[in-house]
């Protein structure tokens, strides 16, 4: 079977196409790292009522890393419920989703400061975390911090 030049480069050109939407799709649901040094903390509840955190940072790897996460997530009595980390090349993106060891349910006015003091803990200690990594002074350094509330 004969397929001429066009035909074959529009085919291998399809493919490419192909394969970069899968690459896209992929890259959604995989935590990437990136090359910008990121701290996003979120809040909802689970089934219980529990208040659950997610934690995201990316920053360089260290070897030191890990053993400085537990270090923080035990002085501030969290419970791991999951943890999702990836790296690539020199960089690490980890992905927390902790809950207070005793940690309670519900609404009042005084609980939700207690959880937004809470919040802004776990958000200053892993900031740190992430700042030991910085050995360069024009490095970035971006802190999202979003709220929600079911």
């Amino acid at each position: 079977m004969y397929t001429d030049k066009a035909s074959l480069l529009a085919e291998v050109i399809q493919h490419v196409k192909e394969l970069k939407c899968q690459t896209s799709i992929i890259a959604e649901q995989i935590p990437v790292p990136s090359e910008i040094d990121d701290l996003t903390i979120d809040n909802t509840s689970d089934e219980e009522g529990r208040i659950v955190i997610r934690a995201s940072l990316c920053c360089e790897d260290r070897s030191d890393l890990l053993q400085d996460l537990i270090k923080t997530l035990k002085m501030l009595r969290l419970r791991t419920l999951k943890a999702e980390i990836t790296t690539l090349g020199r960089r690490v993106k980890n992905v927390l989703f902790v809950t207070g060891e005793d940690q309670h349910s519900g609404g009042s006015s005084d609980n939700q400061q207690g959880v937004n003091h809470w919040i802004n803990a776990i958000e200053e200690a892993l900031k740190a975390i992430v700042e030991k990594t910085n050995d360069r002074d024009d490095s970035t350094f971006v802190t999202t911090k979003r709220q929600k509330n079911k």
